[in-house]
């Protein structure tokens, strides 16, 4: 048999060590899981917020060329108000399609040959346009723009389908996406739009 031998006593240097390593993994596992719940929070509130109030859009295609050109990023705001000058997306046929409001509800829009619009009789001043084109256009002309709708046009004319034909036709308020206010991509032309 074996004698009472005396029990070996546990280092108190190892024990305050082994204590203190317990602690901290305590805590790293705390601050790890409140870090994860905190971005999983602003992640769903950010895609929350782009989705609804900041829509992020890639343009395609030439219609707003110059001042919008294939593969540019923009931002746009929703809204509810728009004025002619406004560019805006809307949805068409499944896709969402970049123009310039032209006229509101009640205004009427009259285009010449040439390609020159006129706003309720007075020529619209458009800055933006490089060159004038009467475009694929369908509609009698002068034309009165209907309640609670936007009449839109592409900036690059004479390529651009817009509400100059009744395929496009004017714009109803629940079709649009929002106003673009801000070109993110590429960098040389982030600012304003």
């Amino acid at each position: 048999m074996k004698k009472n031998m005396p029990r070996e006593i546990p280092d108190v240097d190892l024990l305050e060590e082994e204590l203190h390593r317990e602690k901290y993994k305590k805590r790293y596992r705390k601050v790890l899981r409140s870090t994860i719940y905190t971005l999983i929070t602003v992640a769903a509130a950010a895609v929350l917020i782009a989705t609804l109030f900041l829509p992020v859009l890639q343009i395609t295609g030439t219609s707003m060329a110059p001042n919008l050109v294939e593969g540019n990023i923009v931002v746009s705001v929703n809204g509810s108000r728009y004025q002619p000058g406004d560019v805006i997306a809307f949805y068409f046929d499944n896709k969402v399609l970049v123009k310039r409001v032209i006229a509101t509800a009640g205004q009427w829009v009259d285009i010449d040959e040439e390609g020159n619009v006129f706003l309720d009789g007075e020529p619209l001043d458009e800055p933006y346009i490089t060159e004038k084109a009467f475009g694929q256009c369908n509609i009698d002309l002068p034309y009165q723009v209907p309640e609670s709708h936007v009449f839109v046009m592409g900036d690059h004319r004479s390529v651009s389908l817009d509400s100059r034909n009744t395929a496009v036709g004017c714009v109803a308020g629940e079709q649009i996406v929002g106003r673009l206010v801000f070109r993110v991509w590429p960098f040389e032309f982030f600012g304003p739009i």
